[in-house]
């Protein structure tokens, strides 16, 4: 809750469901966020509850009830709000019904599957940090040799071009051709962090679906659709 204090504008867009953090510090960078009447310079600025507070002229609320989603993002679609590239993002794909969202960590263009979706940044965030001990299960075709002693070694993480991952379960499902399904599990969820380990052993990933994440399953969720969580997978959420 906000103290006598105030807060940082940009953990006061969180709350209201405007952004994550780290965006709000982008819009303040850009210029787009004002404080009664004054366009702010520092995203370290402190606001109270009273302070009129706006983004591109428009008036920033109360931080509203918290609510999670569950969607089902397709193959093709990015997940950012907005993309340097043009191209088509999960937000300009939702039901108008739903309220401005956050999505919790990403999926990149041509992943599918599960993602999370709040009206709370400060929940998003927290929900992203490998600290939570949530696993992130994807189901992953592969194209080449699967060699399952490899596979083991990932247990231990790997170093891949200098960055280092954490510990990788990974499965052999079932071989198909030249193809080969399995089940990838992990915690910390780096950038594009299933398909570089894979080819760090070898294996080309030609699709990826992550089904499942901490306790919310994919299930048969159609491409596409989206469910809003229930109040014990919420209540479950606040508490990670």
């Amino acid at each position: 809750m906000t103290d006598e204090k105030g807060e940082r504008i940009a953990k006061r867009l969180a709350r209201a469901g405007v952004c994550s953090r780290r965006d709000a510090e982008k819009l303040v960078a850009e210029g787009r966020v004002s404080v009664n009447g004054h366009v702010l310079e520092t995203p370290a600025t402190i606001v109270q509850e009273s302070d009129d507070i706006r983004v591109d002229g428009k008036p920033v609320g109360a931080k509203e009830k918290t609510r999670l989603w569950l969607y089902h993002k397709p193959t093709g679609l990015v997940t950012s709000h907005r993309d340097e590239k043009g191209r088509r993002t999960i937000f300009e794909s939702l039901p108008l019904s739903l309220p401005r969202v956050i999505s919790v960590g990403r999926l990149d263009l041509n992943s599918e599957g599960l993602l999370l979706l709040t009206n709370d940044g400060e929940l998003s965030r927290r929900l992203e940090l490998p600290s939570t001990g949530w696993e992130r299960v994807y189901r992953v075709r592969v194209f080449g040799d699967v060699q399952e002693k490899k596979l083991e070694r990932l247990k231990d993480g790997a170093v891949v071009e200098g960055v280092r991952y954490g510990p990788i379960a990974a499965r052999l499902e079932k071989e198909t051709g030249s193809n080969a399904w399995l089940e990838v599990t992990l915690t910390e969820g780096k950038n594009r962090e299933v398909r570089r380990v894979m080819e760090h052993v070898g294996l080309q990933v030609n699709r990826l679906i992550r089904i499942s994440y901490g306790p919310f399953r994919l299930g048969d969720l159609a491409p596409g659709a989206v469910k809003e969580a229930g109040e014990k997978e919420l209540a479950a959420a606040l508490k990670a």
